[in-house]
């Protein structure tokens, strides 16, 4: 027999539950044709932090903790999304950013592709370095020098496991 006090608790929790089903229904089609909901067009810091920052820092871990298959999961993510920015944002302060993306990190990611495919922890850390570096001159380039990135230096997603899954 349950306790008195876990059927008030479930009560509330079921009626909570039932809020965001009935938020998600589809509006009337009048409705939504008259929406004042305003277009959203992230800024290349909104999409630098959303998108590059946490690969960038995913890639790490994983490099960190030698889980190749994983680091290299990241690190095709982390070109798509380098893609995808240069895709919405195809101009910065006058500069092409495809250009710009493909100029300053293709050598890094093409040494990151190679360090995982040979599995060198050597190699990895030296290719972070250099698209770390890489980061910041572009930064220095388009006048944000206060955008400094570095290697992570503590645990930023402690609700992922970064061994490769044989170790843990």
């Amino acid at each position: 027999m349950r306790p008195p006090i876990l059927a008030p608790a479930l009560a509330i929790l079921l009626s909570m539950c039932a809020v965001p089903i009935a938020l998600t229904q589809a509006a009337p089609p009048e409705a939504s044709s008259t929406s004042t909901q305003p277009d959203y067009h992230p800024s290349m810091g909104d999409l630098m932090t959303m998108a590059i920052q946490p690969r960038h820092i995913k890639l790490y871990y994983a490099g960190d903790q030698q889980n190749w298959s994983y680091a290299a999961y990241e690190l095709g993510e982390l070109r798509n999304a380098f893609a995808r920015i240069a895709r919405t944002i195809p101009q910065y302060h006058a500069l092409d950013t495809v250009s710009i993306t493909a100029a300053v990190t293709q050598t890094p990611l093409d040494a990151l592709a190679r360090a995982i495919k040979e599995r060198s922890p050597e190699q990895f850390t030296e290719a972070y370095a250099q698209l770390t570096q890489a980061c910041n001159a572009c930064h220095q380039s388009v006048n944000h020098a206060e955008v400094v990135i570095k290697v992570p230096a503590a645990g930023m997603f402690p609700d992922q496991e970064f061994q490769p899954a044989t170790l843990h």
